[in-house]
């Protein structure tokens, strides 16, 4: 690894400079490229629909969701939480990049290790269609467009294989093993760079690994980029996977994303430069993964992640995802989100409708406003900390007396399937006539086991009251997906009744 040396850090101390991460979100599995100035994100959501966001930038730094690719998950019933669920089902790691030669747009990905599906686009902000399917399952998948615009994919665990795409990208024309490692590897990213093909691959969740050859089809040699590299947030993993991009002015860096778990995978930066040998080397500070860089570009501001959203329009911002696929007929945007209950079940898991948010880390709180004079007997309306342990604060109608409770101990089993549906630890019946209501968590994902978050509630949107006690979130990696701010409405014994959700308020810190 290349350490920068007293000089540089001197002389580019004066510059601006970026700190890690680049966006304090769960954007995980993410694959990064760059058109023209402008620079293209896409992460894997598993069971969250729509599917594989894309964000944009022009510094590398600052993101802005823009769209994403999958707009249905279009596998089964599961996936409409009909006859089972697909949670850490669905989107994986995936590949996304546009194609000059016919200006379209192209997501791949397999399901379930089972087909791979191509998406395609006239643009990235869409509207996208399922245009393939091809019976091979492209794990890990990363796509390149040759210089002569051959596609080829490369994918794989440990033994990674490269598959050459018909000329319109939509299926396989051959498919061969290129490599095979002594140990497990995953994640891959395909690149082109001075007449030579590389395939970056991480060793879960420590490692990172660059394949190079002077054909796409091998034979590939195998180096090490980076072992056990210290961290850039504190208490996080070992940066890993993620992928490597140029700027127009010929710089490269390296995107990677830390686990930083109860909050998900977030991405950090690095300056990379390249051997005499032809491989990429991480430019390190003290010889780890530096907490700040200078930045890539000029800085390039975008809409900022916190504020407010009253649903203007009639369609959700790109920064919004439901907990599988929704079901249209029960909801509907118009200068506010009306979430009309669209199943009967007393389990939030189980759930239709069911509106997530990323969380802004390392600390932030979220505020939703309600109407809620539309509220049947049974229903429970409110604002969750989703994952697979979870609590909610909500307000639930008992037969015709309104209550917020906070609610704790949803969890789930191995299997991903609901274990307990959780109880009530503190609640309060609010007055009669009471109409509107303001829900807000507050969150800390620090990396680290023994974070909190604490729910509230207020009936006039200016005096807040806390509501039970903390709860403390799930730090383990399994479910791989972090913790999200998630928006509810459902029914426990007949359907009819509707909430509208004025206003989502993200801010950053505590309240």
């Amino acid at each position: 690894m290349r350490v920068l040396p007293t000089l540089w850090l001197a002389a580019t101390a004066l510059a601006t400079n970026f700190n890690q991460p680049v966006l304090w979100e769960d954007l995980a599995d993410l694959d990064i490229f760059r058109v023209n100035d402008t620079f293209y994100y896409s992460a894997s959501t598993m069971h969250y629909s729509p599917g594989a966001p894309i964000l944009h930038s022009y510094d590398l730094v600052n993101w802005e969701f823009i769209g994403h690719s999958v707009p249905n998950l279009g596998w089964g019933n599961i996936y409409n939480l009909d006859g089972g669920q697909a949670y850490v089902k669905g989107i994986w790691a995936s590949t996304l990049r546009y194609r000059k030669s016919n200006g379209m747009w192209y997501w791949i990905g397999c399901i379930q290790f089972s087909k791979t599906y191509v998406f395609t686009s006239p643009s990235a902000t869409g509207p996208w269609t399922q245009s393939g399917v091809i019976n091979t399952c492209y794990y890990d998948c990363s796509l390149l467009i040759d210089d002569d615009d051959t596609m080829y994919v490369a994918y794989g665990g440990t033994q990674i294989s490269v598959a050459q795409l018909s000329s319109d990208g939509l299926s396989q024309v051959k498919t061969q093993q290129v490599f095979s490692s002594s140990f497990s590897i995953e994640g891959s990213r395909f690149y082109k760079r001075n007449g030579q093909y590389y395939i970056l691959n991480d060793q879960p969740a420590n490692a990172e690994y660059v394949l190079k050859s002077n054909s796409p089809w091998g034979p590939y040699t195998q180096k090490q980029l980076l072992n056990n590299i210290a961290t850039p947030i504190s208490g996080g993993g070992i940066p890993h996977q993620g992928g490597i991009v140029d700027t127009p002015n010929g710089d490269w860096y390296y995107m990677a994303f830390v686990d930083s778990y109860p909050g998900g995978r977030v991405p950090v930066l690095a300056p990379i430069t390249w051997g005499s040998d032809g491989f990429p080397v991480i430019t390190t500070v003290n010889g780890g993964w530096g907490t700040s860089y200078p930045y890539p570009l000029t800085p390039h501001t975008l809409s900022s992640p916190t504020g407010k959203d009253t649903f203007q329009g009639t369609s959700l911002g790109p920064q919004w995802e439901w907990n599988h696929n929704p079901d249209p007929n029960y909801y509907s945007v118009n200068n506010g989100l009306t979430l009309k209950t669209a199943k009967v079940t007393n389990d939030l898991y189980a759930a239709r409708n069911t509106l997530t948010h990323r969380i802004l880390g390392p600390q932030s709180y979220a505020t939703i406003q309600l109407t809620i004079n539309n509220m049947k007997p049974g229903d429970r309306s409110g604002l969750a900390m989703l994952r697979d342990s979870s609590a909610y604060v909500a307000v639930i109608n008992n037969s015709g007396t309104l209550r917020v409770s906070m609610v704790q101990g949803l969890t789930m089993d191995s299997n991903w399937n609901t274990a307990s549906t959780g109880n009530e630890v503190a609640g309060v019946n609010l007055p009669s006539g009471t109409s509107t209501i303001w829900l807000r968590a507050s969150a800390d994902i620090h990396p680290g086991s023994g974070r909190t978050a604490v729910f509230y509630y207020s009936t006039d949107g200016t005096t807040f009251h806390s509501i039970g006690s903390s709860y403390v979130l799930n730090n383990a990696w399994n479910f791989f997906m972090g913790y999200r701010y998630a928006i509810f409405n459902y029914a426990t014994s007949s359907l009819g009744g509707s909430v509208v959700v004025n206003s989502f308020d993200m801010e950053s810190g505590s309240p």
